[in-house]
């Protein structure tokens, strides 16, 4: 059996987000170099600082590194790829993780970009959705199909956290309903939603280039813009991202990560219609019950509770 070496470059504040990154994609045996290991190895070898050049020096300010390894099969290949998509969605949503540069036994992360999407196959969701890459042909079979092309910044709906999200809202989303989608990402969770029924979703996302890829991913389904919008923005602090995206919403959507759930908690009740649902995923089990905490401390009741692959979601009336 043969096996590959990655390495992922980050920076001290990145060490714990790529290890649960990581973890939550079932990978767990881990070596951590960082920069303070290299200055304890100073401190103990006083003896070799002459051969210490500044060079090398300035290479490790500030520079932490996570190895691990898969098998040089079809699966290893198909992790790799799964790893790439959770890096780039991370970097996204927590910048002081960068560089989150991968390589691969000195291969270069950006080699993959030519052939990541060979892994990533039409994917059965729930009861009723067919996710399928843009690339791929695949017969639908009664189920609901969604066409997909995420490009390299966001998933492909393939992570343990979408797919939480997604089976979830197909069983809560009803015909005429208004949906709203925070962190929208590729868009696969409004469009799933319009897809199975909604009338209308606003979609928003930090990262500008989502805007593009959500209305290019729309239009791959049929849906046009009289129904779908997609801004970029933070919902908490533009203005007029707020205005224009108003309230009143049936479904409230947010697969991002705890820290930012928990700072939309109190935002997000004011944007429902009475009786409509929040639908949160992304949401690391360690701190699961932390999140829980908080929207039952802003007046949310958990109605249900979803989890696998060590994330959890939750629905929230």
């Amino acid at each position: 059996m043969k096996w590959l070496a990655l390495h992922i470059d980050t920076s001290p504040a990145g060490l714990e987000p790529v290890e649960n990154t990581l973890s939550g994609l079932g990978i767990d045996s881990l070596v951590i170099e960082n920069e303070g290991d290299f200055r304890q190895f100073l401190e103990q070898n006083q003896q070799y600082w002459d051969f210490v050049d500044e060079e090398l020096d300035r290479s490790m300010s500030g520079k932490c590194r996570v190895t691990f390894y898969v098998e040089e099969s079809e699966d290893g290949f198909a992790q790799i790829a799964a790893v790439r998509i959770a890096l780039a969605e991370l970097k996204k949503e927590r910048p002081g993780c960068a560089p989150l540069l991968m390589t691969i036994d000195g291969v270069e992360d950006a080699d993959w970009e030519n052939n990541w999407k060979a892994f990533y196959k039409p994917m059965e969701i729930g009861e009723r959705l067919l996710v399928i890459p843009d690339w791929e042909d695949a017969a639908a079979n009664g189920r609901t199909a969604l066409r997909l092309n995420p490009g390299l910044a966001f998933g492909t709906g393939s992570h343990a956290t979408t797919r939480l999200c997604l089976t979830a809202l197909e069983r809560h989303v009803r015909p005429g309903m208004r949906v709203l989608d925070l962190g929208c990402g590729s868009g696969i969770l409004s469009i799933a939603a319009l897809l199975l029924g909604a009338e209308s979703a606003f979609a928003c996302d930090i990262d500008d280039k989502a805007v593009d890829i959500a209305y290019e991913n729309a239009a791959l389904n049929g849906v046009g813009r009289e129904r779908y919008t997609v801004r970029a923005g933070d919902v908490l602090n533009d203005a007029g991202l707020q205005k224009e995206m108003g309230s009143g919403y049936d479904i409230v959507l947010a697969n991002i990560v705890a820290d930012v759930i928990i700072a939309l908690a109190p935002a997000v009740r004011p944007l429902l219609r009475e009786g409509g649902l929040f639908l949160c995923s992304g949401i690391i089990d360690q701190r699961a019950e932390e999140v829980r905490r908080v929207l039952e401390a802003n007046g949310f009741a958990i109605a249900e509770t979803g989890q696998s692959e060590g994330w959890f979601s939750f629905v929230c009336q």
